[in-house]
């Protein structure tokens, strides 16, 4: 436990804090319970944090941020298609690949102290709202063919999230896999004009192992 102890560092505790927040919940967990999986005193976790809120904060604040950032680098340039498609396919990956933190800012967000609750709120609407614009950009291009935007751009998102609750590792299908075949998915939502004109290449669905 010495060994543990003289380990112990922000990005650690974080990591921990992390894990149980997805495993329990942000309330259900205790400062004690995250001192016991170190191997230190609950006092000891103040050399690394202030409170449970800012490890909440600090998970939040650096997921979203990252997911906003992935999202403008994979949508930088191509048609309509191209970008729904790059946008689904990094939501979808990071939700295969991040299950924790996926798990944790979807649920625990509400959970955050003002004013950072309200600031990091607005990074995941602006995230929303460029993920909708795709999708109205494209149908006003002729490029989609859907009634709603919102609801699309709605069903998709949440298609997306759903995979951190059900993605496993050992799974018969990758993280890359699931990006993709989602990413196709989110065509046939939209009712991508590719897929209108050419109905042999809607998505053919896997369907995962039991998990």
């Amino acid at each position: 436990m010495s060994e543990l102890r003289a380990g112990v560092s922000e990005r650690i505790v974080l990591d921990v804090a992390l894990t149980l927040f997805a495993e329990r919940g942000f309330h259900g967990t205790a400062l004690s319970q995250i001192a016991d999986t170190l191997g230190i005193r609950t006092p000891s976790l103040y050399n690394h944090m202030r409170s449970k809120q800012d490890l909440l904060r600090a998970i939040v604040d650096e997921t979203t941020a990252t997911v906003l950032e992935e999202f403008h680098r994979a949508t930088a340039n191509g048609d309509w298609e191209t970008r729904l498609r790059g946008a689904t396919r990094v939501y979808a990956y990071r939700h295969a690949t991040h299950r924790r933190q996926a798990l944790v800012v979807n649920r625990d967000t509400d959970s955050l102290d003002e004013p950072h609750r309200s600031r990091l709120q607005s990074r995941r609407r602006q995230h929303e709202h460029a993920f909708r614009a795709i999708i109205a950009g494209g149908a006003a291009a002729g490029a989609f063919h859907v009634d709603s935007p919102a609801l699309a751009s709605f069903a998709i998102r949440e298609m997306c999230v759903s995979i951190a609750r059900w993605f496993r590792d050992d799974g018969n299908l990758s993280a890359d896999d699931v990006a993709e075949q989602y990413s196709r998915y989110a065509l046939s939502i939209a009712g991508a004009e590719s897929i209108r004109t050419n109905p042999a290449r809607a998505p053919v669905s896997a369907v995962p192992r039991d998990s």
